[in-house]
């Protein structure tokens, strides 16, 4: 009966959670904390870009949909260079850009 009384522990997220306080372990704290922003930040720009190169193709501006969506692809294909996208992954969203993009052009142009 006695355990019912005891509050639950409060989940702690990635960041809250606490380190080892030994200096190695504060070191790679900090460096993936900063490894983390750096993604974060490269796979919003890639989520951003996509989404302009198929609001792009919807509206049938063909040269610079085309132009967005390769530069898209070079972001996607840097991520993938690093550790932030596995490179099946990265392959897979450009083969669903690409799809996504011509399907819009080629009924754009019918």
């Amino acid at each position: 009966m006695r355990a019912n009384l005891v509050a639950p522990r409060a989940r702690r997220t990635m960041a809250q959670k606490k380190t080892a306080r030994n200096p190695s372990a504060m070191k790679r704290h900090r460096q993936s904390l900063k490894r983390r922003a750096r993604n974060k930040s490269k796979m919003s720009a890639i989520k951003t870009v996509s989404k302009k190169a198929v609001a792009l193709a919807k509206e049938g501006n063909v040269d610079e949909a085309l132009r967005v969506m390769r530069y898209a692809e070079s972001l996607i294909d840097k991520a993938a260079k690093g550790s932030t996208l596995h490179k099946n992954a990265a392959s897979r969203r450009k083969s669903r850009l690409m799809s996504k993009v011509h399907q819009l052009l080629s009924g754009a142009k019918a």
